[in-house]
């Protein structure tokens, strides 16, 4: 090429860049600002890295503290000025877990430094949402909400692990996650603080208890009201959630008088269910976590909640010297009023509330369950019930499973008769988790119990629990749904397991490995060493893609098939296999 040819070549390159760079934000003002009904947010063309646009840390809700703790979300307030949304809003507060965010409000080393001293991450101002969408002028995207999962007491929408980038790309859809409130902060029922007498403006929803529910409902109506500006379509959203998270959007799909209708038109459930042990067609005997051998199912009971409530008061009571014993605590809350009982509890510290839950105090147990509570007005009484009799929001279903669910819950297996499965604490398994060469060197008798000879021993007692607990309660919604929108459901089970080992039998397609997948984000994160190897990269990225590609098929129209699938997805009750070697994927319908 000549210098003069060369030079014009290189102008009308410059030139094309430049109006790439200025169709898609490049000069990042104009295109990372929007409007919404609290005020204006500026967020990041990250266009150059992940190809997407994103804000973060947008309020949808005043923070749940003082006065509003313990009651239903409230709008925001409008802010003046500019929002300036390029990182996350804080974590809800929470008990340190495994899953929990550093003190940093991200996934690094202290998360480690916190589950050994107690430390109780995050903040009670921490009801904000984070978007992401293709870098490009379109609208009417479809959206994809997603709601994280931890048991209801941790997780985090900053993990790394739901980062929306790859998911908005791939799906061509505005992505959105929420924080909602956690663990006794989310759900707790107790009676003073229902007590009209005491607030006279208390509302049925303050009054539920269900305040993480609440809270995700709060985030739907900021999409329906915003989601536009940012190129979204409030008429078609899919609402998605994971573990915990999925147990949260059947509620939300169940809410009594169809309060939820409008607010998301697909919904994709992961990794959990609704029923009570009382549900019909939940499998008897169920054991209502008592430990029976029997069916586990996903709520409890109203009087379980209201007594956990009164189980934790006792023991802010007793640990703090306001009581000596249990039976000083009972005298106590007899000689106060509600409004006393009310201010008492209102006037601990998060941290305090959630540290005292975890302990055992004056003989009284950890008191820290926590879910949606079936009292008929945030959640229904029965949800199972609810959809068998029409009562839900009719919305096309897509669930998913892992075909090991419970190898990442293996505390639950005393609860159908067999020994622990991970014989350590979440402080102790850590560093193998996180720390790449502790990963590589580790042995399946380093991390499992040596009740458990092998893996095909552990193998058995995982397919006992997995049967009991996550296949019994997808099997509930699912046959109750079909029964209801027949040819709009559907599910899949995830098989990959070509972990490095110890891995691969360690986890195998244990609970929540499935995410990475859905989401494209294979590190770093919790689990991504125990995940990654140079070995397994074609056949788990070729995997993804199709995972992805039917998620957006779903997102768009209401039916996950895709000719990439390379096989027809039928519905519910057949089931659609997502497998891979290490080469290349492996998808079927047995």
């Amino acid at each position: 090429m000549t210098p003069t040819l060369a030079s014009r070549w290189l102008a009308g390159a410059a030139l094309a860049t430049t109006m790439i760079l200025t169709a898609c934000g490049g000069d990042g003002d104009s295109i990372v600002k929007r409007d919404t009904a609290y005020g204006p947010v500026e967020g990041v063309n990250d266009n150059a890295r992940s190809g997407t646009l994103f804000w973060k840390g947008i309020p949808f809700a005043q923070a749940p503290s003082g006065a509003l703790r313990w009651k239903a979300p409230r709008a925001p307030a409008p802010w003046s000025g500019t929002l300036q949304a390029s990182q996350f809003g804080a974590s809800c507060i929470q008990n340190p877990r495994l899953y929990s965010p550093g003190n940093h409000n991200s996934f690094d080393a202290t998360v480690g430094d916190n589950l050994a001293s107690g430390n109780t991450p995050g903040s009670e101002d921490c009801l904000s949402l984070n978007i992401w969408r293709p870098a490009s002028e379109e609208k009417n995207l479809p959206v994809i909400v997603f709601i994280y999962g931890g048991s209801n007491i941790t997780g985090y929408s900053a993990d790394p692990l739901y980062d929306g980038a790859a998911l908005a790309r791939k799906a061509n859809a505005v992505v959105v996650t929420a924080n909602y409130r956690l663990g006794q902060l989310g759900f707790f029922r107790h009676p003073a603080l229902r007590d009209t007498a005491v607030d006279p403006t208390l509302t049925a929803d303050d009054q539920s208890g269900n305040y993480a529910v609440l809270d995700i409902m709060q985030a739907l109506k900021f999409v329906q009201g915003n989601i536009a500006s940012f190129g979204g379509d409030k008429n078609n959203v899919t609402l998605s959630g994971q573990s915990a998270g999925a147990i949260n959007v059947l509620a939300v799909m169940t809410a009594p008088g169809n309060r939820a209708a409008g607010l998301f038109h697909k919904l994709v459930p992961l990794s959990g269910g609704i029923s009570l042990a009382t549900s019909p067609g939940f499998p008897q005997p169920a054991n209502n976590l008592a430990g029976n051998n029997g069916y586990i199912p996903a709520l409890n009971p109203v009087a379980t909640y209201e007594a956990l409530s009164n189980v934790l008061l006792m023991k802010l009571l007793i640990d703090d010297g306001s009581a000596a014993d249990v039976a000083g605590a009972t005298a106590w809350m007899q000689g106060h009023s509600n409004a006393d009982i009310a201010a008492y509890l209102r006037g601990k510290p998060a941290s305090t509330i959630l540290k005292v839950g975890l302990k055992t105090v004056g003989g009284l147990p950890n008191s820290t369950a926590s879910g949606p509570i079936p009292e008929g007005t945030v959640v229904a009484a029965d949800p199972i019930a609810a959809i068998l009799a029409g009562n839900y929001a009719k919305v096309p279903v897509l669930s998913g499973m892992a075909a090991s669910e419970s190898k990442l819950l293996s505390s639950f297996l005393p609860l159908v008769g067999h020994p622990v499965g991970i014989k350590l604490t979440d402080a102790q398994l850590f560093p193998f988790l996180f720390d790449p060469a502790k990963a590589k060197a580790a042995t399946f008798g380093d991390i499992i119990n040596p009740a458990y000879a092998d893996g095909a021993a552990y193998d058995v007692a995982i397919a006992d629990l997995d049967a009991k607990f996550f296949t019994a309660m997808r099997d509930n919604y699912m046959n109750a749904l079909a029964t209801q929108t027949p040819g709009q459901v559907w599910s899949y089970r995830f098989d990959w397991k070509q972990e490095p080992a110890p891995w691969n039998e360690i986890y195998g397609a244990a609970h929540v490995f499935d995410l990475p997948f859905l989401l494209g984000n294979f590190g770093p994160s919790l689990y991504a060493n125990a995940i990654v190897s140079d070995a397994n990269k074609a056949g788990r990225l070729a995997l993804s893609d199709a995972m992805m590609g039917a998620l957006a098929a779903f997102a768009r129209s209401g039916n996950p098939n895709t000719g990439a699938l390379g096989v027809a997805w039928p519905n519910w009750p057949k089931v659609l296999h997502f497998d891979a070697t290490e080469a290349a994927r492996q998808i079927s319908v047995p």
